[in-house]
């Protein structure tokens, strides 16, 4: 399905160039025509990895032949363009690198996977997995440019932190920044919020040296064991309960969360949070994930219909639903086969308790996407086997003339 999406945003990946008829102000920005990707090679990759605070480089396969190929890469191409053109005073550059003609270098910064865009910081590589467009793509490299760590000062800053429901969120109590584990965790490549306390903040109650992690829409944290905890400990810790029991679908890394399935499943729950119906059923998702955080084997999938809308109705379209209502199903991630819970009912979303017998129903494999095929394969067969050829008095090989 990854190979699905991946080609339809090759052709929506341009948002920030359409020219805009704002006043000045809000303006978007329109390519200039200026070259600003680098054609990276064995003679420049050492001086340009140590020149810039960030580098960012697309690992691609050799210019195609087929002219429709062709217009996708010219897309991808100014997708980095723009986006090195929004970002030019940020010391961030950007590169391509051809998996033939490029091998050698390839191999030596270690970029694997065709079609990547790989994040230079110091010594940290960062794979990006989100949807390659240029606003996707600004947003992701700001946040890599900012201090991964955030201090609390006072009971403000505190709330601000507790609203951040949606992120992984670290929160330590040290004494300072010397004794902080958290601004070296460079192994952890994934979304995550580090906050750090420190004496002259009393408003939680942490013990020194203490960490606690949440899971997002998780109201309790976990406590990590022992203290003090060195950096491996943290990244141990956050690397075992990255997979969270409900987790948002994010622009900036949604094939990385679609690569990370259940034994090739994913339950999907789709629901918009600003229409009541969505913040209803989003509530009744959030009290199933709290009763079953401790289970291992349910990760849910929320997905915003209008943070994706020039995805949606390929959706609907894919999966036979409604999207201006909310829908949970399991999902077949190689095929895109699915099976979702009946919510005909316009009046009565499902209860917690409802919705949990049904998610057991589906990790028990009473509730799979096989169920339909075979539905279909016998309803197909109903349909167009002629009765006396299932009895053999018929060649199978010859046709019905009727």
């Amino acid at each position: 399905m990854q190979q699905i999406w991946l080609s339809l945003l090759s052709a929506l990946s341009l948002r920030l160039v359409l020219p805009g008829g704002a006043e000045e102000g809000l303006e978007f920005p329109n390519f200039d025509g200026k070259d600003r990707v680098l054609d990276i090679s064995e003679r420049n990759y050492k001086k340009a990895l140590k020149r810039y605070d960030l580098l960012c480089l697309f690992y691609h396969e050799p210019m195609p032949a087929n002219k429709g190929l062709q217009k996708r890469f010219q897309m991808t191409e100014l997708v980095l363009e723009l986006t090195a053109q929004v970002l030019e005073n940020k010391d961030i550059a950007f590169g391509m690198v051809d998996s033939q003609k490029d091998a050698k270098v390839a191999k030596k910064l270690g970029l694997e996977e065709v079609g990547s865009l790989y994040v230079f910081k110091d010594d940290r590589v960062i794979e990006f997995d989100g949807e390659l467009s240029a606003d996707t793509l600004v947003e992701f490299l700001l946040d890599v440019l900012e201090d991964p760590v955030e201090i609390i000062n006072n009971a403000m800053e505190l709330r601000a932190f507790e609203r951040m429901e949606e992120d992984i969120r670290l929160i330590g109590y040290f004494k300072g920044e010397d004794s902080c584990q958290f601004p070296t965790l460079a192994h952890v490549q994934i979304r995550l919020q580090c906050t750090a306390v420190f004496p002259k903040s009393k408003h939680l109650s942490l013990k020194m040296n203490g960490v606690n992690f949440y899971e997002p829409f998780m109201e309790e944290p976990a406590v990590l064991p022992g203290r003090p905890l060195s950096e491996m400990d943290i990244v141990e810790f956050v690397t075992q309960h990255r997979r969270a029991t409900l987790r948002k679908l994010r622009a900036e890394n949604m094939f990385e969360t679609w690569e990370d399935d259940m034994d090739g499943i994913h339950i999907v729950a789709f629901a918009e949070e600003e229409d009541p119906d969505g913040y209803e059923f989003l509530e009744i998702l959030k009290d199933v994930a709290r009763d079953n955080t401790n289970n291992p084997e349910l990760s849910i999938v929320w997905i915003d219909p209008d943070d994706f809308p020039l995805l949606t109705t390929y959706w609907e379209k894919t999966f036979k639903l409604d999207l201006f209502r909310p829908q949970i199903g399991v999902v077949n991630v190689t095929d895109a086969d699915s099976v979702w819970l009946d919510m005909s009912d316009d009046e009565d979303l499902p209860t917690a308790e409802e919705l949990e017998d049904w998610i057991e129903d589906v990790l028990s494999g009473r509730v799979n996407t096989e169920d339909d095929d075979e539905f279909a394969d016998d309803h197909e067969n109903d349909h167009f086997v002629p009765e006396d050829e299932e009895e053999g008095d018929q060649d199978p090989d010859e046709e019905d003339d009727e």
